[in-house]
């Protein structure tokens, strides 16, 4: 047995292999050079296995938009939101895909061990899918832990789960919303403003993100809000009391008021009378509270504080340390540790250092104390070192540092002082001083990122007076509030249910790279010109997109897949229609955002349309809906070629109408289709001479969206465009999974054809004409019922329609056999209601003859090469001897199995056409008839079982 072992990186899996194996494992190259593969044998479950670990470099797949949709100028922006994506695997990570089809073709079991989160659990579906394509019977296994330890990875291996298909679903429906939205958005905004202001952003990006707009809506929120501040005065009254060279400030417990005249009352009457009565003296104990256990929110804020490192950069290295097994898994929302986790064993690992290993004997013999937070995600642990080490350098070291000084602060003890507090009056005017003493500094010993000064202050005894120093009354103004820090930002993105403490860091670097904001002394976030104007714009047209309202709802909606009470499909598709709606109000008012950066950029605003038209190139109009994948199939053209309906989604979706060389040329109408819908437009149809009579005349508009099965036959098409089957998820020929899309049998008759395995003539569906015609809504009606003496050549009772297609024969009945289409036993009996005698044929009516005899005529005469799709008319029967027996076996064009054929063999045809040519003119239209009808017999008994 042979199983293969995945992890999210390199270095992770090098870890793993060592725990598991003891240290007793051999390397070798992977087809990445990136990612090695590690082989060991294991006991597994009682059996000798051999394991090859091997890794991934996070996420092995992405979306993306297929086909004509990739392009920015192709498509409309507002058709992302309904497009057909692929989730594929980027060029840069093939070979790492290639390494794990190769090693899963050799194995019988696959475990992932990727990180135990949102992220994780998706990105262990993605290695699954590629597995299982290379090895359909491979099993799957899910190894859970929070950290790269020998214990913890061991234990993880002795209790392998199943992986969550909910978690990754909703990975997977935030994924393609980022992507509809995110490229809709941003293909809009660029490509319209870089025609408003040409000498400004001719080649900026002008990007938009669900989360990103809202982290840049705080920035500029704050920032009006201190452009926007008034100052307001106050005045307040001031007290100190000073005694050698300690002087106590005694503060006014009215605070400040912003009524000068009263302040100033208050202040005299104070003076008048200025001895202080002490009223009160207390003492009471005071605790500074140690830390609670570290979550990723929490090291985020500090870096910024403490550690002058921004998010990003702090978030990477954590994940360094967390590879190479130094701390535990740093993305986590939990601050309460474990029952089970053994805190002692943690500590003593850190008692041999010489700047915190005293502080940690000292946590040992007083007893480990965790201050428990409040969250958890029942997933991992805080973040805490697991292995000591002294062997890092520059911000490695400052962080680990952090986390190992935070993590023995948060299981010493609180901070002790006594606090003393007196409390004065001066005429009936209140004043209050504190005092601190400190007793134990204890948490404060290791953890120097937090002060605890100070404060002394006289012996003060209750009932006591004494004058005061000084009494003066100040005054001042209100200020504005800071600017936003990181670690606000922070704060305001939890709160608000922006992103995960995964996807902090890259939202606020995703605006700096944009240039949407800026630092202000490296501190403090600052909008840019284009993110004010951007904001403000957006906010001008009624809806607040840079309000965090949508994306927390989506963040809500998330966490009810993850708990698998909600469909993801549900949540994909109500979120596309909310920003849908938004993007199409958007665009409409797209003026007023042209209006609100033309006051920022300072630059002259050139004047576009409120419409998607004027900033995409000419489109090509929508035919249809493609009936695989929901994208829009459009005409095209090849040089030298017939005209040909084309699924905009190619080469994933290679749906597509092809056209016989009998079409000469193809235009699009202006009409759609009354049958079909507003969707689907009318074409105007050239046909070489004579090609398609009698049904059509050379100039014919029509519809192929499914409604005429006739025109369907005649021009070859298989089936009724319209009702070919949808499918939710499958794979294209790259092996990569297709929203919306399968291979159209169109598309494997073109490739039999170019082959050589079928004949491009042969059309299965065009079995019986007049019984097609008979049964198409569109050109007959079916009345309620026929006449009891009139019967088909079955015996049966015929049944009566009446012709609806527009021609010389509207409105006349008719009757024909009553057996359903498709019955092999069906016969071809056919009678005008007004005629005395059955007829054989439905083009036996002395009137139409007549009236077609010319077009008939020259139908036959310009084709030397016909078309078996359609009736061909023989001027002869065909001799007795041509029997079933004698002629030549074919194949379906669908199944592809053998059936009966449906005409002789080509020489047969050849000698038979040579005699036709020899009949005489005013017999030329007996013989089409009578050799319409036997082919058309033929058909009925020839037909494939398959259709």
């Amino acid at each position: 047995m042979k199983i293969l072992s995945v992890a999210e990186k390199n270095d992770a899996a090098k870890h793993i292999a060592g725990f598991l194996s003891d240290g007793n494992v051999q390397r070798k190259e992977g087809l990445s050079q990136y990612n090695k593969i590690y082989e060991f044998n294991y006991n597994f479950r009682g059996r000798n296995v051999k394991i090859s670990m091997t890794s991934v470099s996070g996420h092995l797949l992405s979306y993306e938009f297929v086909g004509f949709y990739k392009k920015w100028k192709s498509c409309s922006p507002d058709d992302l939101f309904e497009a057909p994506v692929v989730k594929q695997c980027p060029q840069d990570f093939l070979k790492i895909k290639a390494t794990l089809e190769r090693e899963a073709k050799s194995s019988d079991i696959l475990i992932i061990w990727t990180d135990c989160d949102r992220e994780g659990e998706n990105i262990g579906f993605e290695i699954i899918s590629v597995c299982r394509k290379a090895n359909a019977n491979i099993q799957v296994y899910r190894a859970k832990f929070s950290e790269i330890t020998k214990q913890s990875v061991k234990n993880a291996m002795n209790n392998l789960g199943q992986p969550n298909k909910q978690i990754s679903d909703a990975v997977d429906v935030r994924s393609e919303l980022d992507l509809r939205i995110g490229a809709s958005f941003t293909r809009f905004q660029t490509l319209r403003l870089q025609k408003v202001f040409p000498d400004v952003l001719s080649d900026s990006l002008i990007s938009y993100g669900s989360c990103q707009f809202p982290t840049l809506g705080f920035v500029v929120e704050r920032y009006k809000a201190v452009q926007d501040f008034i100052p307001e005065p106050f005045w307040k009254i001031k007290v100190t009391h000073k005694i050698n060279d300690l002087i106590v400030d005694f503060l006014w417990k009215r605070t400040r008021l912003f009524d000068q005249l009263f302040c100033q009352v208050l202040y005299e009457k104070c003076i008048e009378q200025p001895r202080a009565n002490i009223i009160k003296v207390q003492t009471k104990p005071k605790s500074k509270w140690r830390p609670i256990p570290l979550d990723t929110i929490e090291l985020e804020k500090v870096a910024g504080r403490k550690l002058k490192m921004n998010a990003k950069e702090t978030m990477h290295i954590a994940e360094r340390l967390y590879n190479q097994g130094f701390i535990s898994y740093p993305r986590t929302e939990t601050n309460i540790f474990p029952h089970n986790i053994n805190l002692y064993n943690l500590v003593e690992l850190h008692t041999g250092d010489n700047r915190w290993g005293q502080f940690a004997v000292r946590v040992l013999q007083e007893g480990v104390n965790p201050r428990q937070g409040k969250k958890s995600d029942q997933a991992h642990p805080p973040i805490h070192p697991i292995k000591y080490t002294d062997g890092l350098n520059g911000n490695e070291r400052k962080v680990y540092e952090y986390i190992v000084r935070h993590f023995l602060a948060c299981l010493s003890k609180d901070a002790e002082g006594l606090e003393t507090v007196v409390e004065i009056d001066i005429n009936n005017e209140r004043f209050e001083a504190r005092g601190l003493q400190i007793l134990e500094k204890n948490y404060l010993e290791v953890y120097h990122y937090e002060n605890w000064n100070v404060k002394e202050i006289h012996s003060y005894r209750q009932n006591d007076t004494f004058n005061p120093t000084s009494i003066e009354l100040v005054d001042g103004e209100t200020s504005a509030p800071n600017l936003l820090t990181e670690p606000e930002l922070i704060s305001l993105m939890e709160k608000n249910g922006i992103g995960t403490d995964a996807t902090h860091a890259e939202h606020i670097d995703t605006i700096k790279q944009r240039m949407y904001v800026g630092l202000l002394d490296e501190i403090y976030f600052v909008p840019g010109e284009l993110g004010l104007g951007l904001v403000e714009g957006y906010d001008s047209m009624g809806f607040e997109m840079s309000k965090p309202h949508l994306r927390a709802e989506l963040e809500n909606d998330l966490k009810k897949i993850c708990e698998n009470t909600k469909n993801p499909k549900i949540v994909l598709a109500e979120q596309i229609n909310k920003y849908r709606d938004v993007f199409r109000k958007a665009v409409n008012q797209a003026n007023k955002l042209d209006l609100c950066l033309s006051k920022y950029l300072k630059s002259r605003a050139n004047i576009v349309e409120n419409n998607l038209n004027s900033i995409v190139n000419a489109l090509p109009e929508n035919i249809l809906k493609c009936s695989s994948c929901g994208s829009n199939m459009v005409l095209k053209h090849r040089q030298n070629n017939p005209s040909f309906i084309s699924c905009q989604a190619y080469p994933q979706c290679r749906n597509a109408i092809w056209f016989p060389d009998k079409v000469i040329d193809i235009q699009l109408s202006p009409d759609t289709c009354v049958s079909c819908g507003n969707n689907v437009r009318l074409l105007k149809f050239k046909f070489r001479p004579g090609s398609m009579a009698p049904y059509y005349f050379d100039v014919h508009t029509g519809c192929v969206g499914g409604c005429d099965s006739q025109l369907l036959e005649s021009l070859e098409i298989n089936g009724a465009h319209s009702n070919f089957p949808h499918s939710d998820n499958n794979i294209n020929s790259s092996g990569d999974t297709v929203r919306n899309s399968f291979i159209n049998q169109n598309a494997m008759n073109r490739l039999n054809d170019q082959q050589g395995t079928t004949n491009r003539n042969f059309n299965p569906l065009s079995f019986d004409r007049k019984f097609n015609l008979a049964n198409n809504s569109r050109n007959f009606r079916l009345d309620s019922a026929g006449d009891a003496d009139i019967q088909c050549n079955c015996g049966v009772t015929a049944r009566k329609y009446t012709v609806q297609k527009e021609n010389a024969n509207k409105g006349r009945q008719f009757f024909a056999c009553s057996k359903p289409l498709g019955e092999p036993t069906k016969c071809t009996f056919f009678l005008w209601a007004d005629n005395n005698a059955p007829q054989n044929n439905i083009f036996q009516d002395t009137n139409y003859d007549r009236q077609h005899s010319n077009y008939n005529r020259n139908f036959h005469n310009s084709n030397q090469n016909r078309d078996h799709s359609i009736p061909n008319f023989r001027a002869k029967k065909r001799a007795a001897s041509t029997t079933i027996n004698t002629r030549t076996q074919r194949k379906c064009g669908n199944c592809r199995q053998e059936a009966a054929p449906l005409i002789a063999d080509v020489e047969q045809e050849e000698n038979e056409e040579t005699e036709i040519k020899s009949q005489a003119e005013d017999d030329e239209i007996e013989v089409e008839k009578e050799s319409a009808t036997k082919t058309e017999n033929q058909n009925v008994k020839d037909f494939c079982d398959c259709i």
